[in-house]
Formats: structure tokens, C-alpha cells, sequence
């Protein structure tokens, strides 16, 4: 699903990465059975390749806080489309960029298809396409001005009892993206990622994440220029269940920059995951 991180970048201003991320608009999925044995999804900047089983709902809130400040709130809520093979979700984020205040950003709209694989199985597949919304405002760098079009394949490995890996490979482009003096041009971003879940207990997983990000935006009228970021993700998980159908996830992670000129963020997890049909 989608989650929202957010970096200074070398002139000084702040942009969204994923996972999105949301980029990745960090909007990206993550489902299980609220009831399973152990929790094998739930990462927090990569997308599980797992969609939501028949009569499960997932909601998911991520907070973002960036050295200096600036800070990110995203929720998604997933939903089954008839059963396992179809879901649909959305991601709301909201940021605060100092000097611009607090305000939406791009809305996400999300399809996803489990191409392969279900929960028990040890090769999993689901890709995603997203439609993003320009809700968010531009002149304060909290959107890209135009409609936006992204694409994610998450691929999830089983490989042992203990040891789960995600894999992601994305991108996402805009073909009127504006900057804060209306300069238009049409931007694309590309997106790759892994990571390692350590299953520690059935209910406690410590895991790390690396993300790569190459990130067009508008300089002038039809010219661009592009960046590149990279980011490793230490955290940890656990999973509650309540009266044997909710089960809540809270995580913690901290995220550091392996770009020059990039800020580390703090980011927080948490999602609630309940039947919704008997």
C-alpha cells in the first residue's frame, strides 16, 4: 500500500518519497489473515506482495518525522474485491513542510491482481496500478499538479520458517506535473526495493528495508531534472489479537539516508485488521 516519507533534498526543500512508497507512495499494501498463525506481511516501506483474503479489511495510518521537523501522515484502507484475486484501496496523506504549513497531498487510488501465490504459499505476486489524484498543492510542494499513473510489481519469497523477503520494482509518471511557478513538463520516477523479515517469534519480527529512488521534477517549462536517493530501514513489528478476530500490528522503524544531503526520518506503524463479513 502506500506510506509517505519525506526527505530534504539538496536545495532545500522537502520532497515526497515511497512506499507511497506511499513513492512509492508508501500507499502500498500489505494484508494477512487477522487470525494467522504468525504475521509474514506488514513491511513498512516496501509492498507485500499478499492481497487482502475474502472478508478482510486492513486500515493502515504511518507518521513520518524527518530531522528538522517535517513530518508525514498517510492512511490506506484495503479492501477484497469478491475474494483473494482482486483488491482495491485508497491512501490519503497529509504532510507539513515548514514554511508551507500543513495540508493533503496527492490522493492514491489502487488497484492490485494476485497474479500468483496466496498466504501459504511460498512464491507470492501482486501487481499494482495507481491512479494519484492531484488533491494536493504544488505551490507548497505537496503535490505534482496533474494526474499521475504509477506501477508497482511486489514480489514476496518464502524462504524458510523464519525468514520472509519482499521485493519491489516501480514507476510512476505525471505528463503535466507543475512546479510553484506553473512551469509544466512531464516527469517519471522509478522505484526499486527489498526486504528481510526475521519471523523471531510468531508475533515479533525485526526486519530491514532498502529503497532506491530516481525522481523527476519540473525545473522549467518542458525541462527537468532528476534525482537519486537511497535509503536503509532497520525496525521491528509485533501483532495483537483481540476477542480472536482484530488483530492490531504497531511497528517502529528508523530510517536512514544513503544520500548526501538527505534527512533521516523516524517512522511509526500501525494497522487494525478485521473481518467485515461473516
Amino acid at each position: 500500500m502506500n506510506r509517505k516519507q519525506l526527505t530534504v533534498n539538496r536545495g532545500g526543500g522537502v520532497r515526497p518519497v515511497h512506499c507511497s512508497l506511499f513513492t512509492v507512495y508508501a500507499f502500498f499494501c500489505t494484508a494477512a489473515s487477522p487470525v494467522a498463525a504468525q504475521i509474514q506481511d506488514n513491511s513498512f516501506l516496501i509492498e507485500e506482495a499478499y492481497n487482502q483474503e475474502h472478508g478482510v479489511v486492513q486500515h493502515i495510518g504511518t507518521f513520518q518525522r524527518a530531522d528538522g521537523g517535517d513530518w508525514a501522515f498517510g492512511f490506506t484502507q484495503e479492501w477484497p474485491l469478491g475474494g483473494i484475486r482482486h483488491q482495491l484501496s485508497y491512501t490519503i496523506p497529509v504532510e507539513n513542510i515548514e514554511g508551507f504549513g500543513t495540508g493533503l497531498a496527492d490522493v492514491a487510488l489502487n488497484y492490485r491482481y494476485q497474479l500468483a501465490g496466496n498466504p501459504t504459499a511460498r512464491v507470492v505476486a501482486a501487481p499494482r496500478l495507481s491512479l494519484l489524484l492531484p488533491t494536493g498543492n504544488e505551490d507548497k510542494g505537496r503535490g505534482a499538479g496533474s494526474v499521475g499513473f504509477q506501477g508497482n510489481f511486489p514480489l514476496s519469497l518464502v524462504l524458510s520458517d523464519q525468514i520472509v523477503t519482499h521485493w519491489n520494482a516501480g514507476a510512476t509518471i505525471n505528463h503535466a506535473a507543475r512546479n510553484p511557478i506553473g512551469d509544466q513538463a512531464t516527469t517519471s520516477g522509478f522505484n526499486l526495493g527489498a526486504s528481510v523479515i526475521w519471523l523471531l517469534r510468531p508475533r515479533l519480527n525485526l526486519l530491514v528495508e532498502s529503497v532506491w529512488l530516481s525522481e523527476e521534477s519540473v525545473v522549467s517549462e518542458g525541462r527537468t531534472a532528476r534525482d537519486e536517493t537511497a535509503f536503509l530501514s532497520p525496525g521491528v513489528r509485533a501483532a495483537f489479537d483481540v476477542a480472536g478476530d482484530l488483530q492490531i500490528v504497531p511497528g517502529i522503524a528508523y530510517t536512514m539516508s544513503l544520500t548526501p544531503g538527505e534527512a533521516d526520518a523516524l517512522f511509526l506503524y500501525l494497522s487494525f485488521e478485521h473481518p467485515f463479513t461473516r
